[in-house]
Formats: C-alpha cells, sequence, structure tokens
C-alpha cells in the first residue's frame, strides 16, 4: 500500500496512491491524517488496504491524478524523528579524513541523534537557508515509520511494528557542525528541517527488496541533474532496522508515528558515488590533500528517489532548490558576524 498526504492544515489530508504513482483516492471516511492512520492502524489498515487494491484495479470512480507537487510530506510534522547512523563505513570515512580514530564501539553500538520534527519540508519545497557559506548539504537516506513500540523490545520482536518506508533528505549544515559537537551537547542548528518522499510505502510492498529490516535497492541521487551516487541501501548497512529500533526503546517506549532514519547510504565500494557531499570531499581529501566539490549553493536542485527492479519510481523522488532566507534581524546579525 502507498499513502501519501496533501498539502492541507498541519497535518495534510491523507490519500491513498496507485503502484504506479499515476492516481490517488480520498479517504479522509477512513482515516483524515496519517498520523490517525498510524494510532489506529488495526482498525483502518484493512480499509485502506481495500481502497488500494480497487484503486490499481481501477475500480475507484472518484479517483484523481497524483502531483507530488500538492504533496506535504506523508506526515507534515510527526511526534519523533531519531536519525541513526547504520552506514559505519561513512562514519568511518568522515572521522579517517579529519586524522580522528573511530571507536571500536561504532560498530556494535548505533550512533544516533533526535532531530527537528515538528515540521517537514514538503518533497518539492525549497531549501530555505540565510548564509552560503554554514555548508549546505543533503543526505540521502531511508527511513521507517513505527506504531506503538513498547520500552525495551528487541530485534525478535520488532517484525509488525515497522508500517511504513520513505525515503529522506537530511538537510545537514556542515560548518556548523564542528562547532555543535565541540560542545559535547550534539547537533541543532547544524540541522534544520529534513524531506521525505512524496509516498511512504509498506513493507509488503516491497517484496523482495525488503528482507533483513533492510531495503535492498539502489538510492539515487542527483545534483544540479547529474547523477551524483547511487549506492545499494542493502549493502554496508551495519545496524539493520530492527536494531536501531531495539536502540531507541532501551529506555523509553516509542510513539505510533515515530520515524527512524538510516542515516546517509554508503558502500564501501567508492564506484557508486556518494549521498552527500561531505562523503564526496572527505575523499578528495584523502586522494588529493583537498576538497574539490563545493557545498550548495543558492540555485542549487537535489533529487533523491529510489527505482524498483522495473525501473519504475517506488516512493516518488524529493526534488528541492536552495534558495536565500531573507529575514530583516537575522540578516543584521550575520552581517555583524561576516569579516569585514
Amino acid at each position: 500500500m502507498k499513502l501519501a498526504s496533501l498539502n492541507h492544515g498541519r497535518d495534510g489530508q491523507l490519500v491513498v496512491v496507485s503502484r504506479d504513482l499515476k492516481t490517488a483516492a480520498h479517504v479522509h471516511d477512513i482515516a483524515p491524517t496519517l498520523q490517525f492512520a498510524l494510532d489506529n492502524w488495526d482498525q483502518v489498515a484493512a480499509d485502506l488496504e481495500h481502497i488500494y487494491r480497487n484503486l490499481n484495479d481501477g475500480l475507484v470512480t472518484d479517483s484523481f491524478s497524483f502531483n507530488p507537487a500538492f504533496c506535504a510530506s506523508p506526515l507534515p510534522r510527526a511526534y519523533q524523528w531519531a536519525d541513526g547512523s547504520a552506514y559505519v563505513n561513512h562514519v568511518e570515512l568522515v572521522r579517517k579524513a579529519r586524522g580522528a580514530e573511530m571507536p571500536e564501539s561504532f560498530w556494535s553500538d548505533p550512533l544516533m541523534y533526535q532531530g527537528m520534527s515538528d515540521g517537514f519540508l514538503a518533497p518539492n519545497e525549497d531549501i530555505s537557508v540565510a548564509d552560503e557559506s554554514w555548508g549546505i548539504d543533503f543526505e540521502g537516506e531511508i527511513a521507517v515509520v513505527t506504531n506503538d513500540v513498547p520500552m525495551g523490545t528487541r530485534t525478535e520482536e520488532v517484525h509488525g511494528h515497522i508500517k511504513l518506508l520513505m525515503l529522506v533528505n537530511d538537510v545537514s549544515l556542515r560548518n556548523l557542525i564542528p562547532g555543535e559537537l565541540g560542545k559535547g551537547f550534539g547537533f541543532f542548528q547544524s540541522k534544520p528541517a529534513s524531506s521525505f518522499s512524496p509516498v511512504a510505502v509498506t513493507p509488503d510492498e516491497l517484496g523482495e527488496s525488503w528482507h533483513d529490516y533492510k531495503l535492498h535497492q539502489r538510492l539515487n541521487v542527483h545534483l544540479n541533474g547529474e547523477l551524483f551516487g547511487n549506492p545499494h541501501a542493502g549493502t554496508d548497512m551495519t545496524f539493520n532496522f530492527a536494531e536501531l529500533v531495539q536502540h531507541i526503546a532501551k529506555s523509553r517506549h516509542i510513539a505510533a508515528g515515530t520515524i527512524i532514519g538510516s542515516g546517509t547510504v554508503s558502500n564501501k565500494d567508492r564506484s557508486s558515488g556518494s549521498c552527500c557531499i561531505a562523503e564526496r570531499r572527505m575523499l578528495e581529501i584523502l586522494e588529493h590533500g583537498e576538497a574539490q566539490t563545493p557545498f550548495m549553493k543558492f540555485g542549487d536542485t537535489v533529487r533523491i528517489e529510489m527505482l524498483d527492479d522495473n525501473n519504475d519510481s517506488i516512493f516518488g523522488a524529493i526534488e528541492q532548490k536552495v534558495v536565500r532566507y531573507e529575514h530583516k534581524y537575522l540578516e543584521e546579525d550575520l552581517n555583524h558576524h561576516r569579516p569585514h
């Protein structure tokens, strides 16, 4: 089953989307929002699935053309957005480039931070940033959405708790990160609003591509219309999503509608490229002694998409442009801190 949220109020309006992403159907009489559906999944899932089957068979008389331009994030806001770093070779590479040893525990204990979740960017919404010097970067990732998960849930108990999968652009402001991490208290200003794919997909819809709690397809990332990377999301994923769920649930209950990210998809085989600029810059530093690829500038675009074995889009595409954010007092503050 494929679900999306049209732009409508703060929490969107839930629609069911056909497998080919061409048509959709309103389901407000079943579930007005995706959060409502997740809160009441056992009661509404069968009815939503019935609409989905009929939509694919052309039996929904009031269906309409699906246009991602009218979509909000599947969850326009969420009770929790926890992003991991499941591709540890990516972490190892970034640390190696700056001459830092990676603790051995990183291979056995996931890294994770709690990101901004009170409002996500729509999949085609501009990325507004006040200053290019902050080091604007994209991060192509996979995410899952859970139902209620009890504290203490183990990996062998996760089956059934993962209800949906999405793609992610975890926007990062790289030049703000060192100062924040140097304080020893984690990310905040360096992690603005993320964006997610137009469509969220149930695991059964992915067939053989979803197994071992990993999504076994390539993630395609284009920068300004040129392929930047297409690493295989199921390869080199040190911690699968069941392990990430277990990590979060160690000391807390997880509420329905929680989004859990994989971190930047990355392969040890560098021929498949990268899903973020920072990784490419690190490789350039290791090879040439200095970074050559600049971070994003105003006007740059990024596109993140995953295709199935038939080269059809699974989730629709995240496609965004970076634009300057202008605010009187923020601009005064920036001018004050810029060198003269």
